[in-house]
């Protein structure tokens, strides 16, 4: 069994396994309209995820949940990493990736599709299909707080102030 990990604001706890979030603004691996978890392979890795995407003040004044969720080996689908397009670390997300989630979602092979992170190049994020059939079958642990050392936010911008 491989277990990943799932940060999200506390209100959104009940929405956390449904995939609504991604459904409604598409990311990096999916586009608008289809939905998609995204998870990081360790809580350490899912932490940078969420801080790359929020701003210092959300991260301090905000509750978050972390929840696990594991699977089996056999439900994932590892993108080869030579057939990753030359853009697919750019911001905002290149259309080139989310066709890439789109096929994967749409094949229903695989529940699971294991992808690198563009954080830490090395270590990979776990994107699982809701719809997928095998889902239920998944192990979704127990929500529990998640509080940010604030040392590893303290120097990041206020985007708020920002205008952002």
């Amino acid at each position: 069994m491989i277990t990943a990990w799932r940060i999200v604001k506390e209100k959104h706890q009940r929405k956390a396994f449904t995939g609504e979030g991604a459904r409604l603004y598409g990311g990096r691996w999916n586009p608008t309209g289809i939905p998609v978890i995204y998870t990081a392979e360790s809580l350490s890795l899912a932490t940078l995820e969420i801080i790359v995407h929020l701003g210092r003040e959300e991260l301090l004044c905000r509750r978050f949940i972390k929840i696990p969720v594991s699977f089996n080996a056999s439900e994932v689908f590892i993108f080869p990493r030579r057939r990753l397009p030359k853009d697919w670390t750019r911001l905002p997300p290149s259309e080139s990736t989310q066709i890439i989630g789109h096929k994967w979602i749409v094949r229903t092979e695989y529940a699971v599709l294991k992808v690198p992170s563009t954080i830490i190049k090395e270590e990979h994020n776990f994107l699982i299909n809701p719809t997928h059939p095998n889902f239920p079958a998944m192990k979704i642990g127990n929500p529990q707080r998640f509080e940010f050392d604030p040392r590893l936010i303290e120097k990041l911008p206020d985007l708020k102030a920002r205008g952002t």
